[in-house]
Order: structure tokens, then sequence, then C-alpha cells
């Protein structure tokens, strides 16, 4: 355990969230995600649903502020404008921990190659569908 570090980063994420570079992209999908077909590098958080994965990881990644657009999440199958409850909680939280940054819908055959192309993938246990969300990593001004 450490002060101020959210208890949900174990050390693996922690190492990976550091090793990352600027414009690495970081993908947190549900617990019925292909994962481990999809993955580059698997981190498994079984027994951990998806908003306080999401919210441990903001706590300590900056995000990239140099494109327009830095975070994704997936979509209910073919309909971009749709929020079922779970995106409505990942907006909710991306705009209190990143104000300013909007969060793009990505249809399944732009946002399944982008998770694959990603440095990492973190697998919850989240039981709600479409309940995915990729992050760029930013930089940490001096």
């Amino acid at each position: 355990m450490l002060k101020g570090i959210d208890p949900i980063l174990s050390p693996e994420l922690l190492f990976t969230l550091r090793a990352m570079g600027h414009g690495d992209e970081i993908a947190i999908v549900d617990g019925n995600y292909p994962g481990l077909e999809h993955a580059r590098r698997l981190i498994r958080l079984d027994g951990v649903p998806l908003i306080p994965v999401l919210e441990a990881i903001m706590s300590v990644l900056p995000i990239d502020d140099f494109v327009p657009e830095a975070i994704f999440r997936s979509t209910v199958k073919q309909d971009r404008d749709l929020l079922d409850p779970v995106h409505r909680e990942i907006i909710s939280s991306c705009a209190r921990l990143a104000p300013g940054m909007a969060v793009v819908p990505l249809l399944g055959g732009d946002f399944y190659p982008r998770v694959r192309a990603a440095h990492t993938v973190v697998q919850t246990s989240e039981p709600r569908l479409y309940a995915n969300v990729i992050l760029r990593k930013g930089v940490i001004y001096p």
C-alpha cells in the first residue's frame, strides 16, 4: 500500500502507467471484452468494475492535450449517439478528472483496432456491455 495511491492501482498497472510515453494509449475494457485476444499487454483486474478503475488510472495519468481527441468510448452496436448508463458514468468521471476533454464515441470498426494498437489493455470485471474506454497519455509540464 502507498499513501495517496488508489489501491486498485496494482504494482503491474503502476509500472505500466509509468512506462507509457506521451501519445501511448491504454484501453480499459469490460468483463466480456476479448482482452486476451486483442491485447499487446493485458492486465487483469478481476472483481473490479470499470468506473473505479477508470478513476484510479485518471488520478495519476495525464491526458494528452496536444490533440483534439484523447478519450474514447465504445458505442452500443452502430449507434454513435446512444448513451447507456455506463457511458454517462464514463463521461461524468472524465468531465470531473479531465475537465474540457470530450469523450469521443467510436464505432466497433474504429474502436477494436485502436484497442489492438493500445500500449496496454486493462480487463475489468464490469458486467455491463459496451463499457470500454481508451485514454491517450499526455505529458507532465515542468
